[in-house]
This record gives structure tokens, sequence and C-alpha cells, in this order.
């Protein structure tokens, strides 16, 4: 079997582990023989028989792995004994670490983070600052993104969640237009024609998950 990379002599240095640049020995899916790649520790990171892609300054080592159709580009990071599989994609400033796996559709962008035993498939998606750890599970067509943090036992398959709400904090809200409002939780500062501030207490939400409706009371 032929190659479809080679470690190159230029190198890098992270966490005290030389990695090195790949370059593509032949033509696939969105790379053209000769284009340069990001960087790996060893050949045991990046499939050589398969269509995964690492490029850019995008680096994978220890006995991280990327394979299938993967794609990990921009700056983004896999360490430790993570698996990027299947079609999904790392990119941005994303880490992913531990035994995380992240497969199927997913994607992990911006400076999100999934480490420790966690999961992300299917068509999920998780961006911004959000933070999936432990054992948590995100799939299906399940949105994690802000400075969501999942984490734990919990498995989301569906539903749109970009916060974290710290020891019953008030959760409150501003009208922006008939049909918007803006959700925010902390201080807030407005200009000049300050809206009314809304509590969000009280209200009742409804909440899809695994194709089953929940209603929820904000306390």
């Amino acid at each position: 079997m032929s190659k479809k990379y080679s470690l190159t002599k230029e190198t890098i240095t992270q966490f005290g582990v030389t990695l090195f640049r790949i370059k593509a020995e032949k033509s696939f899916v969105n790379v053209t023989k000769g284009d340069l790649g990001g960087y790996i520790e060893k050949e045991e990171n990046l499939a050589q028989d398969e269509d995964a892609e690492v490029s850019g300054d995008a680096w994978v080592s220890g006995n991280a792995r990327v394979s299938g159709n993967a794609r990990v580009f921009g700056d983004a990071r896999v360490f430790g004994d993570a698996r990027v599989f299947g079609d999904a994609r790392v990119s941005g400033d994303a880490w992913v670490s531990g035994n995380a796996r992240v497969s199927g559709n997913a994607r992990v962008s911006g400076d999100a983070w999934v480490s420790g035993d966690a999961e992300v498939s299917g068509d999920a998606w998780v961006s911004g600052d959000a933070e999936v750890s432990g054992d948590a599970w995100v799939s299906g067509n399940a949105r994690v993104f802000g400075d969501a943090w999942v984490y734990g036992k919990i498995k989301l398959l569906a539903g749109y969640f970009f916060g974290t709400r710290y020891r019953k904090e008030e959760i409150r809200y501003v009208q922006i237009d008939e049909d918007n409002e803006l959700i925010y939780k902390g201080e807030a500062k407005f200009g000049d024609d300050e809206p009314e501030a809304k509590s969000l207490h009280g209200k009742v939400v409804k909440v899809e998950l695994g194709g089953v409706s929940y209603t929820a009371r904000i306390e």
C-alpha cells in the first residue's frame, strides 16, 4: 500500500513532545499531492489508508487517532487517547482529549473542548466556549454552544444548549421586538434607552430530548 502522506523534517514542540509536519504523497479528496498538512507525533495518529486529514496548524499527538473521512484543521488539537472518525470535523481552536470520541457528522469548533470519556456523535455540534466532559454524550441534532458546560452522565439528543446556570442564579430577558427576547444572566448594562429586564423565574418552557417533550418550570 502506497502511503498518502509522509513526515517532513519541519517540527514543533507541544507539551514536550516533538511533532512533525506532514506532506501529501498522493492526491485525495481536498488534498493535492505535495501539499503540506498539519502536525502529528507519529504515523499511528493519522490513518494512511483512508481519507482522514490533518491540515493547517492543527496537531494530533499521544495515542490519539484520526481516521475515516474525518478532518482536523485550523488550530485544533487532538491528543491523549482521543478518537476522531467517521465524517467528523474538529476545527478552530477546539481541543479533543482524554478518551473522548467525536464521530458521525459531528462538528467541534471555536474554543470548544471535548474531554474525559465524552462522546459527540450524529449531527451534533459543539462550539464557542462550550465544554463536554466526563461521561456526557451529545448526539442526534443537539447543539451545545456559548459557555455551556455539559458533564457527568448526561445525554443530549436534541435541542439548543447555550449556557450553564450556577446555583440557581437568576436568568433574565429583555424584549428586542415582538418576536424575540434576549436571554442573559449576571449584571447587564444597556444604553440610554434601557429596556425593562424581566426574570424567567416561574416561566414554563418546553424541552424535547430524544423525541420526547418535557415541560419544565424555571425556579
